[in-house]
């Protein structure tokens, strides 16, 4: 009975084990994807990150024209008499109070009224600069969706292929058992059974690069995702349709325009750079300030001040202004520059960007008929050579040619209508019109 109960638990722990090692199989649409790419993003992290630092900047740049209140406070003890000569008329400071402490404090307002304009526009700098690095943002959305894409058209391919090769491999088995019994009948030659079977294993060798291929797409993507790597991914075969209806390329170099985010977060690096060079004009400008103070002091035995208040008007200007050159509104024009070239830079290339993934689009469509005419014909040839192989008009090597061929033309299809899928989808990337649901 102890045996059976041994037996029993270690049946379990068996099973228990095999299910904790067990792949979790899980189907996700392109746009199921796309958004799990993008919610576990370590880039997107670390755009997040930056936003917030600009918007920190930007709470800086708006307390300053807040007023700046300051209180401080002295207490001191004096261990040596100091002498106190008093030049008041009529008053004597010989024989004067022996002062051994002094208490001290004092609070200073000052509020902002006129600054040649450097609070404003550091305000409006760094407006445009917050809204610069959500720009980025979305523009790294856009690029995280197409690399999901790419990977997920990697699986599919790969998935496509493993179901090509194992049912062209159930037929090759097939076909080497009938060989095998046609060969024990002497209907054929041992060396035509042969070469069948060396066709069946170069199949088989194709169905194993083809699992190795999903393997790693697979773990690929699960990374990518942020899910464990355990995990196998079903995809949904649908996507490959995507892609049917391309306008002409005017279309998409417009469209790239209007839509780029990159572009547009450029633009608002510009806006921020004129106003810096604005900022750093307003620097040769005074200050103007209202302020106001209150004033306390306690000498014990000798002095005591309080409700001592002032208000006024404090300016302040740097004279050195006069003969110091202005460094920062030269680096701040020099900003200016370098962002108009990279504009213009940046314009280009998405000019060349669009012609290229237009060219590549176009291509690719195309690529999907001749491939598809090539498997009606690799499929129309297999027919019939093996009606003539049946009828002693083939040899073995024109029959198994040709039934490479036909393996290689169907796998072809797969991946010419993926790769369109995927080059549209990439040509919508350069356009900054990739969806992102």
């Amino acid at each position: 009975m102890k045996r059976i109960n041994n037996s029993v638990i270690a049946l379990s722990l068996f099973v228990g084990i095999a299910n904790a090692n067990a792949q979790e199989k899980k189907t996700l649409s392109l746009d199921e994807a796309v958004q799990l790419g993008i919610q576990n993003s370590k880039n997107l992290k670390i755009d997040a990150a930056k936003i917030e630092e600009a918007t920190a900047d930007l709470l800086e740049a708006k307390n300053r024209q807040l007023p700046e209140l300051k209180v401080s406070g002295s207490y001191m003890y004096l261990p040596i008499k100091p002498n106190v000569d008093i030049k008041l008329p009529g008053v004597s400071g010989a024989g004067g109070p022996e002062v051994h402490q002094v208490l001290y404090g004092s609070a200073n307002l000052s509020v902002p009224i006129y600054s040649g304009g450097r609070i404003k526009y550091g305000i409006q700098s760094a407006k445009y600069l917050v809204e610069a690095s959500k720009l980025s943002t979305e523009n790294d959305k856009i690029a995280i969706a197409y690399n999901v894409a790419q990977a997920y058209n990697n699986l599919f391919k790969a998935n496509q292929s493993i179901k090509v090769f194992e049912e062209n491999l159930a037929a090759s088995q097939k076909r080497d058992e009938t060989f095998l019994k046609m060969e024990n009948n002497g209907l054929i030659a041992r060396n035509d059974r042969l070469k069948a079977n060396l066709q069946t294993s170069n199949i088989e060798l194709q169905l194993l690069e083809a699992k190795n291929n999903y393997n790693i797409a697979n773990i690929n993507m699960d990374l990518l995702l942020g899910i464990p790597e355990t995990t196998e991914l079903e995809v949904d075969e649908n996507y490959i349709e995507e892609g049917s209806d391309v306008k002409p390329v005017d279309f998409y170099v417009t469209e790239a325009r209007e839509n780029r985010k990159d572009l547009q977060a450029l633009a608002q690096q510009r806006k921020a750079a004129e106003l810096g060079s604005k900022a750093a004009k307003a620097e040769n400008l005074p200050s103007i300030a209202f302020t106001g103070g209150y004033v306390a002091a306690d000498i014990p035995k000798f002095l005591t001040i309080y409700n001592a208040v002032n208000v006024g008007i404090g300016i302040s200007y740097n004279l050195s202004n006069l003969w110091k050159e202005n460094s920062s509104l030269r680096q701040s024009k020099a900003r200016e520059k370098q962002l108009a070239a990279t504009d213009e830079l940046l314009n280009d290339n998405i000019k060349l960007d669009v012609n290229r993934e237009y060219q590549n689009t176009d291509y690719s469509k195309k690529r999907i008929a001749v491939f598809e005419k090539s498997a009606e014909q690799a499929n129309e040839n297999y027919r019939i050579t093996k009606n003539k192989y049946d009828n002693g008009l083939a040899t073995m090597t024109e029959l198994l040619d040709a039934d490479a061929a036909q393996i290689a033309a169907n796998v072809g299809v797969i991946n010419a209508k993926a790769d369109a899928a995927l080059a549209y989808r990439k040509l919508l990337q350069t356009t900054g019109t990739l969806t992102i649901k």
